[in-house]
């Protein structure tokens, strides 16, 4: 139920990284502490922001030793810092994880509890990324914020080529997914966040690197996933922000009424749905000359 106002601002913290994981979390809890001042409910990192997705060009073994736990100080520290401003924040990290490290977000509430921790599930297993370990599953929580409770689930960069994943998180019930991003936000991999708004009626919030980071253009966005008014003669846009290629933060409001009741009364998401014959989507050898047959299930 929403509480004293029904929109959810949510900042995206567009930023350059450091040089190391010391001052990544100072340059983070500045900007957080600015995303507060700024009315954010929750601030979302760029992906892998503890060592700024450096892992490309550089010897595998010298990456996987910046991997922090999810219990380390770098990541306690924005827990206390979320309690402390009364705001969410979705952290992300290279995560120390048994044999090998993921690419993880944490999700802190406003009082300070780790409520999600989500790895990439499709890891970008034809380059550098095959040296990680793929998360098992997609998650949502329940977050609760000064407009009240709102479902949150996670998805990460290349999760976004991928329908299924927005389709598991909107089956879950997620109202607002967070995409932590880093790669160029081209006219394709932004069409794909609004298709996965506009079919599940689902709210997508994506933050990327600026311009000033190698192979990252900025382009952070918020689709809503509100594709049809009642007072209007033909579709909306549904993207209430896109930034540009600065470093900085982009602040967004989520009109939570309008996204629920338009999740209620329209045709999309899980409305029509006809599971029993989807079956070949859950097949993991497709004999099929256009697939490959390397990946991993």
């Amino acid at each position: 139920m929403i509480k004293n106002r029904k929109y959810l601002n949510i900042a995206l913290l567009q930023l350059t990284p450091c040089k190391t994981l010391k001052e990544n979390l100072e340059k983070g809890i500045r900007y957080c502490e600015k995303a507060k001042e700024s009315g954010a409910d929750i601030a979302l990192f760029p992906e892998m922001w503890s060592n700024g997705y450096n892992i490309y060009g550089r010897p595998v073994n010298d990456w996987k030793e910046e991997a922090v736990s999810v219990h380390s100080d770098f990541v306690t520290a924005f827990g206390c810092l979320a309690k402390k401003l009364n705001m969410a924040i979705g952290i992300t990290l290279l995560e120390k994880y048994k044999n090998a490290p993921r690419n993880s977000l944490v999700l802190f509430d406003r009082f300070g509890e780790q409520k999600l921790v989500y790895a990439k599930v499709h890891t970008c297993d034809f380059d550098v990324e095959c040296n990680l370990t793929p998360g098992e599953d997609f998650y949502v929580t329940t977050l609760d914020t000064e407009c009240g409770e709102i479902k949150v689930g996670a998805m990460i960069c290349y999760d976004r080529e991928f329908p299924e994943s927005a389709r598991i998180l909107m089956l879950k019930g997620a109202e607002l997914i967070l995409v932590p991003n880093a790669c160029p936000m081209e006219i394709n991999r932004l069409s794909q966040l609004r298709s996965r708004a506009y079919e599940n009626m689902t709210a997508i919030a994506t933050c990327n690197y600026p311009e000033t980071v190698p192979d990252c253009n900025g382009g952070s966005s918020v689709f809503d996933g509100v594709a049809f008014l009642p007072d209007l003669d033909s579709s909306r846009d549904t993207c209430i922000l896109q930034a540009n290629g600065q470093e900085g933060i982009y602040m967004a409001e989520l009109d939570l009424e309008q996204l629920r009741d338009y999740r209620n009364k329209e045709v999309h998401g899980n409305a029509y749905r006809h599971p029993g014959k989807y079956g070949l989507l859950t097949e993991t050898k497709i004999q099929n000359p256009f697939i490959r047959k390397d990946y991993r299930e």
